[in-house]
């Protein structure tokens, strides 16, 4: 058997740059390369190893959670058929990561982690940022990792990354597992020597595969949809991921069920398909809202059903709706008591089509859900050609947003209120032309999320759209846009604190206490507005910005801002008393019983009635059988059969 001696660390570069993923018969390198920020407990392993692979890119970040954002948008606009390592130092540069490891995993995007971790020999212990315990020498602060990590190991001696690099591929490229793989990796090990066997560093494909749904699920599926009088199809994320945009499109105008996206199934279907209510949930539309109130039957293909979607289980109140659920993941397909279809999307979607042949739904409902699409067609119109202010009203702002961009430009998002806005507001004419990392909403992974996205499709012109309080979190990736060349068109709305929180905290009653970015007076934060200069701090880290505060001059930054080469930064004012409403939805946060603030007191009681509207679909997905039919169904027994049927009887 041939070897070849090198370091785990350049041993794991090795592996890494020759594994592939394929998938419909497409296969291509599933690494892009390595992010990282180096220390003192990866530069001299994984550092050394990646400057001698120069084929195999580093990119150096500013932020150890922000090259994490990056990867995980690079990854969910490469419809997680694509990837990039992160590699960080011990200590607070691998703690630093956490935050995008639980992005990345609850919005199940392939990032694989490389941490430093202690010294495996232990003797020059405690070394520089070392986490000490009493009760162990087994504890690193890398095993925060492990609930946040669909993956996790430490590397104690190199040759174990025989059997881990395997199993970390094996989670990455799986549809239902996948999301964040740790890697620990101590500095003593990264440096040491070990003969690897040859076909190690073999190229390796892994298959995407398309798992078909069960027979007898399948056609209960179909006998479910049929018997349904007003069925609504909900597309998640699982739609898109699979590439299935194209069969919904197809089964939806056969079939004749509407569908209402989540924040990760929008651009599903373009905005203008005739069956297309938009966004569900909270941030829903009133069509998609009120038709999954009345739905007899869901169709959920590729969602988790968060709260935002099945608003806070207050959605569906039919008290015959049943489900059917679509999804490659097992945990999720079974949710809602729900007939579960554990397939791929798109072939499940293929199979109940031609199960389904010749179903359609009645005319009175599918001129119905048009209706509605028609109406809420011209509520965008309205919102968008609102002309408040100076300051503008964010419904505006977006507006011209959307008129600029082209359909395969990219729009990122992620935090604040204009996630909500976005979900309603925006009209998605291609499948990947809507990116909201909504799972975690994790402010600050905007401009990063951004660079990801632009990275994945170089071909498409990427908008990111940011508060200010996001913004004042993670700016500095604007310093590594300009660093890589990578064009990104960053809007900044302005309102002078966190929107949406302040939105919120009226609703619940608290006034908007400690929401806005005020200077402190008579011991509160209700002073006059700090003075932020967003488009100097841009300007600062290399990236040409412009302040606009009309209509006309927005329209006209997005226009230049179109035509240059590299990121650039527009910054508009917002403003806060001028709000896309809510519209047929409710989302439970939780309200004081009691309270002293006569605000509190007010709201209390509505939100104890809608509370009481919350379901626990426990129902079953079809009726057991009575005993006698199962007696009679019972095959006859007896001999050694009769005598195993009486003890268990008798027992």
């Amino acid at each position: 058997m041939s070897t070849q001696r090198l370091t785990a660390a350049q041993a794991l570069v090795a592996f890494l740059r020759r594994q592939w993923v394929a998938r419909d018969g497409e296969a291509h390198p599933f690494f892009a390369g390595c992010l990282g920020i180096f220390g003192h407990g990866n530069v001299a392993g994984l550092g050394q190893a990646l400057q001698q692979t120069p084929e195999f890119p580093y990119y150096l970040a500013r932020n150890e959670q922000a090259m994490v954002h990056t990867a995980a948008a690079f990854a969910k606009q490469s419809q997680r058929l694509r990837a990039f390592a992160c590699t960080s130092s011990i200590g607070p540069g691998a703690t630093n990561m956490i935050t995008g490891a639980a992005l990345a995993t609850i919005n199940r995007l392939p990032v694989l982690l490389l941490p430093g971790d202690l010294f495996a020999r232990r003797n020059v212990a405690p070394v520089l940022q070392q986490l000490e315990l009493p009760s162990t020498q087994d504890i690193s602060v890398n095993d925060c990792f492990r609930p946040v990590s669909r993956y996790w190991d430490r590397i104690q001696r190199p040759e174990q990354l025989l059997t881990a690099l395997p199993e970390a591929m094996r989670v990455l490229t799986s549809p239902a597992e996948t999301g964040a793989v740790t890697i620990a990796l101590p500095q003593d090990v990264q440096a040491e020597a070990y003969d690897f066997p040859a076909e190690f560093f073999a190229p390796r494909v892994w298959r995407v595969q398309r798992p078909r749904g069960d027979a007898e699920s399948l056609r209960r599926a179909a006998e479910a949809i049929r018997a349904a009088r007003q069925p609504l199809i909900i597309a998640g994320g699982g739609v898109r991921y699979s590439g299935a945009s194209a069969a919904l499109a197809d089964f939806a105008r056969r079939t004749g069920i509407p569908v209402a996206e989540t924040q990760a199934g929008k651009g599903a279907l373009p905005f203008d398909h005739p069956l297309a209510l938009g966004a569900m949930g909270v941030t829903g539309t009133p069509g998609a809202n009120i038709l999954a109130r009345e739905a007899d039957l869901i169709l959920g293909i590729g969602t988790r059903y968060t709260d935002f979607t099945t608003q806070s289980k207050t959605a569906f109140q039919n008290p015959a709706v049943r489900f059917v659920n679509v999804n490659v993941a097992e945990f999720d397909a079974y949710k809602h008591s729900a007939i579960a279809l554990v397939a791929d999307a798109r072939a499940a979607i293929e199979e109940l089509g031609a199960a389904l042949a010749g179903y359609q739904t009645a005319a009175a409902y599918r001129d119905r859900a048009a209706r509605f699409q028609a109406e809420w067609d011209q509520e965008v119109s309205r919102i968008y050609a609102l002309r408040h202010g100076p300051p503008l009203s964010q419904g505006e702002v977006l507006g011209a947003v959307n008129a600029s961009a082209q359909p395969r430009d990219v729009m990122i998002c992620a935090a604040g209120s204009m996630p909500g806005d976005l979900h309603k507001l925006w009209r998605a004419r291609d499948p990947e032309s809507y990116h909201m990392e909504y799972g975690y909403s994790c402010m600050g992974y905007e401009i990063a999320g951004g660079i990801g996205a632009k990275m994945a499709a170089p071909d498409r012109e990427v908008y990111v759209l940011v508060g200010d309080g996001s913004y004042l979190m993670m700016a500095q990736e604007l310093a590594t846009a300009v660093q890589e060349g990578v064009k990104i068109i960053v809007v900044v709305l302005d309102n002078h604190g966190h929107a949406s929180i302040n939105g919120l905290s009226q609703a619940v009653g608290a006034a908007g206490y400690g929401t806005l970015y005020r200077r402190r007076l008579n011991g509160q934060l209700q002073g006059p507005p700090v003075p932020v200069d967003f488009a100097a701090n841009a300007a600062s880290l290399g990236v040409p910005s412009v302040r606009v505060r009309s209509h006309q001059e927005l329209v006209q930054a997005l226009a230049d801002a179109r035509a240059a080469a590299g990121p650039v930064a527009v910054v508009v004012e917002t403003a806060l008393d001028v709000r896309v409403p809510d519209y047929e939805s409710w989302w439970d946060v939780p309200i004081a019983e009691v309270a002293a603030t006569p605000q509190a007191q007010a709201v209390y009681p509505a939100y104890a009635a809608m509370r009481a509207q919350e379901r626990s679909h426990l129902e079953p997905a079809e009726p057991a059988p009575a005993a006698g039919d199962a007696a009679a169904k019972a095959p006859a027994t007896g001999g050694a059969n009769a005598k195993t049927e009486a003890k268990v009887k008798a027992h």
